[in-house]
């Protein structure tokens, strides 16, 4: 492999035409050019340069490689600035996915904060469900992905790093007209008896609270509907369909014709995290966009849905 080093020398040699003003340009000694031009003959295995007695020439080989070390040390420059850039926020990407109730309430704050610190860096945000955007993320096709787990299940050992960013809380969502809707809290026992609406999925991290919770209030929950979208779960309880915990980053808006109730006494709730790869490079932009979710998600956490629990 040849060595920069010397081929800027050797570009060196070409534009001053001796040894000796080459040597002045770069600091050297003469003695120092002759030798790093002889070492890159050697790595060639050919003559580079001829001497004359007014310095020294190029050969064909020594002009075809200068001209691709005019190149090699453009795009080497160019390297050097790109890296400086990401270094300093200035360039760069981040690519982000996450699951919607979080891409609709968290992200937006969190990207205007990054686009205001970081206008350089080229982000995207994609949607995508806790699992697949975890399987992107080991995928290579993301850099941080915000997920959910159940609470109980623990930080899972599956290759990632885990940055807390709140516990969302579960409520419970009621037709307007139901016999409990006066209720200004309920606990999960005063509904053993209702249909309940959960996701599609066994394994959807909020599922796996409701099932733990209504077990930890003594009952099986009959499960009347299955759904993904939260908005629609509100209309099927709207509908008398059944009953729902619908958790608060889902409650961005809520329908006039359901009401919301606090669970009195329990902690019902799911975690919220902002996963990277473990033991990979977490670039400033990474780290930058991490600490915003983190704070965003905390401020999330402070300010409740408390229109919500007034309707």
């Amino acid at each position: 492999m040849l060595d920069v080093r010397r081929l800027r020398v050797l570009k060196e040699v070409a534009a001053q035409g001796s040894f000796s003003a080459a040597a002045d340009a770069l600091a050297y000694t003469q003695s120092a050019i002759s030798q790093q031009i002889a070492a890159l003959e050697r790595e060639t295995g050919t003559r580079l340069l001829e001497r004359h007695p007014r310095g020294v020439r190029l050969t064909d080989a020594g002009r075809a490689l200068v001209a691709h070390t005019e190149v090699i040390l453009s795009r080497l420059s160019d390297a050097e600035a790109e890296l400086d850039a990401i270094a300093g926020l200035r360039g760069g990407r981040l690519r982000l996915v996450s699951f919607p109730t979080a891409g609709s309430s968290i992200l937006p704050a969190a990207i205007a904060r990054f686009r205001e610190q970081a206008p350089g860096v080229e982000l995207s945000l994609e949607p995508r469900e806790p699992e697949e955007g975890l399987a992107g993320l080991h995928a290579g096709d993301c850099d941080i992905a915000v997920t959910i787990r159940a609470p109980h299940t623990g930080v899972p050992d599956d290759g990632t790093v885990r940055r807390h960013l709140l516990d969302d809380p579960m409520f419970v969502c009621l037709p307007a007209g139901h016999r409990l809707a006066q209720a200004r809290s309920l606990r999960l026992a005063d509904l053993d008896a209702e249909p309940w609406l959960v996701g599609s999925t066994g394994s959807c991290p909020d599922t796996t609270v409701l099932l733990r919770a209504c077990q930890t209030a003594g009952f099986e929950p009959r499960i009347g509907f299955h759904s993904d979208d939260y908005l629609a779960m509100q209309g099927f309880v709207a509908a008398g369909v059944g009953v729902a915990l619908i958790p608060d980053l889902a409650l961005i808006t809520v329908r006039d014709d359901v009401v919301i109730r606090e669970l009195s006494g329990e902690n019902h709730h799911r975690v919220i995290e902002a996963a990277t790869l473990d033991g990979a490079f977490c670039s400033p932009a990474s780290q930058l966009m991490l600490d915003l979710l983190a704070e965003v998600g905390a401020g999330f956490a402070r300010d409740r849905r408390a229109l919500a629990l007034a309707s």
